[in-house]
């Protein structure tokens, strides 16, 4: 038995590829200096680094805007708050859905709240699936942008974004899309579908660090600020600059948190090189990303699969959102009669060293319409990539153990 096998990649992706640590560690050991602050050869060095993780996120989302629309924020939180606030002007109306993190959700409430922002909420059809057709019928005159949730969190499925995007356009209406649960498992395509603003987070599917995330700005798109400070440029300006990225990045940015991003990246292009030279095809970089993103994410749906078919077996498991027959990501949640979600996550953890999610994983309104709240939730799975056969089977042997007792 492993001391611990790590199911909450939902939450954070555990453990990151080798190159990652590396890479982090030695950049910030040689270049641990301030970019953009001065002409020295170390600070340009680094601005050099952050400029080119800036043209590779834009190239691995198919952005072909300016690359200085890649703008570093602190995590995806912080991405979703500054791309919100950053279009809603009093009185303007919003459509979020009730699948949101509430890294969408307060931020909704708090601007109905304090700024008399309209928000309507749609709800998913009972198998977890938005139906965009409840998207356009929620579109009212005063509608300043649609904000989703491209992957469930909690129950991993995945919102039909092409044509969501299709009822933005149609309606020209900016749409913020959430890619907190797809960014490095699912391929998005930003030109394709005219996303307004696409937000990530580092530390899961793009297999960064914590801390550091970020948002793709379309050129049609501008966000007032909402942060102000140093830039390191024009300096005497007695405002925020208003040119990308320093319109919005104030402060100095993360440089380990970057240097992880550029690895990973690095690390997508080799997996997918690797791939394809197992298949014998000769393509760019664009399709490496494109083949890694599919074996990764083929390899977690192969997880997860495994861990449905497991909890099936027992009669006293609710598999929330369930049946999900359309696209999802490897996250599955569940509840057992007559046991609460914090016991089952106790001896997960206590007696098989099994880490998992017990509670409402942040998506209140995801458990409010599914009648968990009052049961405290959900217990959730989450397999990654890096999860191997003895993780599977160390989880599957504890499953039986716990709810064979029900």
């Amino acid at each position: 038995m492993k001391d611990n096998v790590y199911f909450d990649n939902a939450a954070t992706t555990w453990p990151k590829p080798e190159a990652v640590y590396q890479f982090m560690d030695s950049f910030f050991r040689s270049h641990g200096v301030n970019p953009g602050r001065s002409g020295s050869l170390l600070a340009v060095e680094a601005e050099q680094m952050i400029t080119q993780t800036r043209s590779m996120l834009a190239q691995f989302f198919n952005f072909s805007g300016a690359s200085s629309r890649v703008v570093f924020t602190l995590n995806g939180t912080d991405a979703l708050n500054m791309a919100i606030g950053g279009l809603v002007e009093p009185d303007d109306h919003m459509i979020i859905t009730r699948l949101e993190h509430n890294a969408v959700l307060r931020t909704a409430n708090h601007l109905e709240r304090d700024k008399s922002i309209k928000v309507t909420r749609v709800a998913p059809e009972p198998n977890g699936y938005v139906d965009p057709e409840a998207i356009r019928k929620a579109i009212k005159p005063d509608t300043k942008l649609i904000v989703l949730n491209h992957a469930s969190n909690v129950i991993g499925t995945v919102q039909p974004l092409a044509q969501v995007a299709q009822v933005a356009r149609d309606a020209g209406i900016v749409l913020i899309v959430d890619s907190a649960q797809t960014a490095g498992v699912l391929p998005i395509d930003m030109d394709a579908l005219d996303i307004g603003v696409l937000t990530f987070t580092g530390h899961k599917g793009l297999f960064g660090p914590m801390g550091i995330g970020g948002m793709i700005i379309s050129e049609r798109v501008d966000l007032k600020p909402l942060r102000f400070g140093g830039t390191g440029v024009d300096s005497i300006s007695t405002y925020q600059p208003d040119a990308y990225p320093y319109r919005l990045e104030a402060g100095t940015v993360s440089v380990p948190g970057i240097a992880g991003l550029h690895a990973a990246q690095k690390w997508f292009r080799s997996l997918g090189e690797e791939l394809a030279e197992q298949q014998g095809l000769s393509v760019g970089t664009a399709e490496q990303c494109r083949l890694a993103l599919a074996h990764i994410h083929a390899v977690e749906l192969a997880h997860i699969e495994r861990i449905d078919a497991k909890l099936c077996e027992f009669d006293s498991v609710r598999i929330i959102g369930s049946p999900r027959d359309g696209a999802r990501v490897a996250t599955l949640s569940f509840t057992v009669k007559g046991m609460s979600t914090e016991r089952i996550a106790d001896q997960l953890d206590a007696d098989h060293q099994v880490c998992a999610r017990a509670g409402l994983q942040c998506a209140p309104l995801v458990h409010v319409d599914a009648g968990t709240v009052d049961a405290g939730g959900t217990i959730r799975l989450s397999p990654g990539y890096f999860t191997d056969e003895q993780d599977m089977q160390q989880l599957l042997d504890a499953l039986d153990d716990i709810l064979g007792e029900t």
